[in-house]
């Protein structure tokens, strides 16, 4: 059995390398010292989940093992998309769930998403869960949890159906890279009443074709191509556990998630007039005045799905959003983050256009950048941002906020910079009206960042 490694715990969830810092037995000691944190909760049952990946059958009853062994009962759903399991913790009498997935990362990870009695945990819980096994807290209660299997398929697609109508019928076409979604999205799509053109829709663990993560554009040039070749009208994609969403019009062009917030900011304003409406901070600066110009309040916050939720919940917004493709619509839905849901309702507002591509063509946009990425030793992320914070200046910024790292407001554009959560790295990103102020701010950047760290590789 491998020894615990606190590395494993991260800021928004468990993952590991399986065979190296992740396997069956480290699965059991989390599945006991949640089974105990869930008990301290009042919640008696556990609903659990797991996507695709090779390692997930072991790991999940190795999981269950230690839940039961905890004293609380076990739901187990098999295979489903991440947020089915969320999902489960909504319809099924038990507010506690663990889905079992490496989400995008590589074939060799795995890992774990946790809702604990209502609220997706991060940072202090999950460290609170390692401090748990590595004390040994996790005693087996004298009568083990019952464990059953429960198939919600039909509850899940049935739910999605009834609330999300379509204008009229669509053809489509769904990218899942082999991911868990792909074993829901044909049929949720057809239910609906789309023609569905299915790319890689064979849950495959292996992820044989490309790497099931639509943020990055060059696992959507085989969507992209499929556009061009057929007479489907726009195309989806999913990342490997079903809570991201990617969208591309016929064209070949991406509409990246801070675009699709536009589309669905509009929508749930229309029916929740001045409600606040939450974005990350890697979101472009034309969502806020777009947001106020629909009456709504705009409110940017933290990166992380796990912050963004926790922030709907106790702001009561309708709709929050990041970056990354996590959407979460409390509006008709349940606040948790979705991409088939997601995918859903914006395939109800693109049937009322007759040129849905044109529609999101024209959605306001600059010239920005991809995430880019300063990698460093452990740690130094975190020193560096915190240097940033109390030493740069930035002349001519319109201001400077500070929530999330740094992201220096001007004028014509945006600069940010941030700690990673889960990795050693910097994460950047930068928008502009004119690829000569987009140079302008990087070039501040540079200046600052070289001034605290003179051997940065940066990659701009």
């Amino acid at each position: 059995m491998l020894p615990l490694s606190k590395t494993i715990f991260k800021a928004y969830d468990i993952r590991g390398v399986i065979g190296s810092t992740l396997d069956a037995g480290i699965a059991r000691q989390i599945g006991q010292a949640f089974g105990t944190a869930a008990l301290a909760k009042g919640e008696r049952t556990v609903v659990i989940g797991r996507d695709g990946r090779l390692s997930g059958p072991e790991l999940t009853a190795a999981l269950a093992q230690g839940l039961q062994a905890s004293g609380v009962d076990v739901i187990d759903l098999g295979v489903v998309a991440t947020p089915m399991v969320y999902f489960g913790t909504n319809v099924l009498g038990a507010a506690s769930g663990i889905m079992v997935t490496g989400s995008h990362n590589p074939p060799n990870y795995n890992g774990f998403k946790m809702v604990l009695a209502g609220e997706a945990i991060h940072g202090e819980t999950i460290q609170a869960l390692y401090h748990s096994i590595a004390a040994h807290d996790g005693s087996a209660a004298a009568t083990p949890g019952a464990y059953s299997t429960h198939d919600i398929r039909a509850a899940y697609l049935e739910r999605i159906i009834g609330d999300v109508k379509l204008a009229r019928p669509m053809k489509i076409a769904v990218d899942c890279g082999n991911g868990v979604a792909g074993a829901f999205a044909g049929d949720l799509y057809r239910g609906m009443g789309c023609e569905v053109i299915e790319l890689f829709c064979e849950v495959d663990g292996t992820f044989p074709n490309h790497h099931p993560d639509p943020a990055h554009p060059e696992n959507l040039q085989d969507l992209i191509r499929c556009l061009q070749e057929t007479d489907a009208e726009i195309g989806i994609a999913f990342d490997g556990d079903g809570d991201r969403l990617g969208v591309v019009t016929k064209d070949g062009q991406i509409i990246y998630p801070d675009r699709q917030m536009m589309l669905f900011a509009a929508d749930v304003l229309s029916r929740n007039p001045g409600a606040e409406i939450l974005y990350d901070v890697k979101c472009t600066r034309h969502l806020a005045p777009w947001i106020s110009k629909h009456g709504g309040r705009p409110l940017m916050w933290k990166t992380g799905h796990s912050l963004v939720k926790a922030k709907l919940r106790e702001t009561g917004a309708p709709l929050g959003g990041e970056m990354s493709g996590h959407i979460f619509f409390k509006d008709r839905w349940y606040g948790f983050d979705d991409g088939l849901y997601s995918g859903a309702r914006l395939l109800e507002l693109l049937t009322k256009e007759s040129d849905p591509s044109a529609m999101m063509n024209a959605l306001p946009q600059s010239d920005s950048t991809p995430e880019l990425h300063l990698h460093l030793a452990e740690g130094e992320n975190v020193a560096l941002i915190e240097r940033l914070r109390n030493e740069a200046t930035f002349p001519g910024s319109e201001r400077i906020i500070d929530i999330d790292g740094l992201r220096v407001e001007y004028p014509d554009g945006f600069g940010l910079a941030r700690s990673s959560n889960t990795t050693p790295v910097v994460v950047m990103r930068f928008e502009a009206e004119t690829p000569e102020a987009l140079r302008r701010i990087q070039s501040e950047f540079r200046r600052v960042i070289v001034a605290v760290r003179p051997d940065a590789e940066l990659p701009f």
